[in-house]
């Protein structure tokens, strides 16, 4: 069982003169649900090299037991500090793909021909395809086989609007991902805002929050069996 997680490389909250990157425990527990279960793991970003952490989610009030794991884990940092080069990645080479969110994906994965392209592969070979939080911004010029978007008329969910408002970021974010995915025509839901929640609809899988990180990677390897 081979997964590939694809991480942002974008670190600057827009022009906040703050810091981003992918949420750490996004990464941490379905990293370490689907490890523990067997898994291979390959991590890569757009730019290879160090994958950015957004500060906040590496905040003691942002603590897991995952995010904890991970930091006392040499293997799994070293892997972070060193991720692959996206566009040197091989669909064929893997049974599924794993988006972890934070706030970079919405400046660089949600652009990415390499992701784009990636994930249409991935698609049409009808492999899974799981997103969470902020990483469903991955999905936003994806496309069918037949042209139009991926998440039209397909059950998709992602940090809501009320959610982005609550972290005081709606006017800094490029986009919202609820809009974007009402917009692309996903059938968009969503429970109370930090409640877990996720679904699937075929292969494609979607997270609300970083609550639901768990949700997501035990629907991936649900649909591996």
């Amino acid at each position: 069982m081979k997964i590939l997680f694809v991480l942002t490389s974008h670190d600057t909250l827009g022009d906040t003169g703050k810091k981003t990157g992918f949420w750490v425990e996004e990464f941490a527990n379905p990293y370490y649900t689907l490890k523990d279960k067997g898994a291979s793991i390959t991590i890569a970003t757009p730019k290879g090299g160090a994958a950015p952490i957004d500060p906040t989610s590496d905040a003691p009030d942002a603590a897991t037991e995952a995010t904890e794991r991970f930091d006392t884990d040499a293997e799994a940092k070293a892997k972070i500090a060193n991720t692959e080069v996206l566009a040197e990645m091989n669909p064929d080479d893997f049974d599924a793909v794993f988006y972890p969110g934070g706030h970079g994906p919405l400046w660089d994965l949600a652009n990415d021909a390499d992701s784009i392209a990636l994930i249409e592969k991935f698609n049409a070979q009808e492999k899974p395809i799981g997103f969470v939080c902020h990483a469903p911004a991955a999905l936003k010029s994806v496309k069918n086989t037949d042209g139009t978007p991926l998440v039209k008329g397909k059950k998709v969910t992602g940090f809501t609007n009320s959610e982005e408002a609550a972290v005081g970021l709606t006017d800094v974010v490029p986009f919202l991902v609820e809009d974007m995915l009402q917009k692309n025509g996903g059938i968009y839901s969503k429970k109370e805002d930090w409640a877990v929640y996720a679904i699937q609809d075929g292969n494609l899988i979607t997270g609300q929050n970083p609550a639901s990180s768990k949700l997501v990677a035990e629907k991936l390897l649900e649909s591996l069996k």
